[in-house]
């Protein structure tokens, strides 16, 4: 098993198999490209590639002011525009420019929302997955020619751990749920 944790004082630990092929896109002290965001992991499968962000704002050491700010962001398509969608266009680009877009590409969005109650968690995320779709395919004027991302997961923590039971996720400040 091997775990992955999003960046050093990160709340959300992954495990992984150690079969499962996957790598960090955005790694802290590698040279990447100038000016170029990309996703945080890419996980590769047989039929397709999963490139997954995470945002956790609900990461204990993320103050309360903060995290509503995050929510603003988050339903105002804020989020959407400024950050999730360059990722996924930036991360594209160097997934074709290394020759590595071959299968199907699966945007993934793990929204670590676990520290807001399920009624504003839902209002949050309702429709976000579509939102985000349509703003990757139709960025400026006219849309893409290209649709590059086949389909978007928006998910959270609990959600995820439904959806990939063999990668669960901990969060590290509540190892007990």
């Amino acid at each position: 098993m091997k775990l992955y944790k999003a960046e050093t004082r990160a709340d959300l630990e992954f495990s992984f198999p150690d079969e499962l092929k996957w790598e960090e896109l955005d790694r802290q002290g590698v040279r990447l490209p100038q000016g170029m965001s990309f996703v945080d992991l890419i996980i590769e499968r047989e039929k397709d590639l999963l490139l997954i962000e995470i945002k956790d704002p609900s990461n204990f050491l993320t103050p309360d002011k903060e995290r509503q700010k995050y929510l603003a962001r988050l339903s105002n398509n804020e989020l959407i525009t400024e950050e999730l969608t360059p990722k996924i266009r930036d991360s594209y680009t160097y997934m074709h420019l290394m020759e590595r877009d071959t299968k199907p590409i699966i945007y993934i969005v793990l929204l670590g929302l676990d520290a807001f109650d399920d009624v504003l968690q839902k209002g949050v995320l309702s429709n976000f997955k579509d939102r985000l779709l349509r703003n990757i395919r139709n960025e400026c004027e006219q849309p893409w020619k290209r649709d590059y991302v086949k389909d978007c997961i928006v998910l959270s923590v609990d959600g995820w751990n439904r959806t990939f039971k063999d990668w669960t996720i901990q969060r590290l400040s509540n190892p007990n749920p």
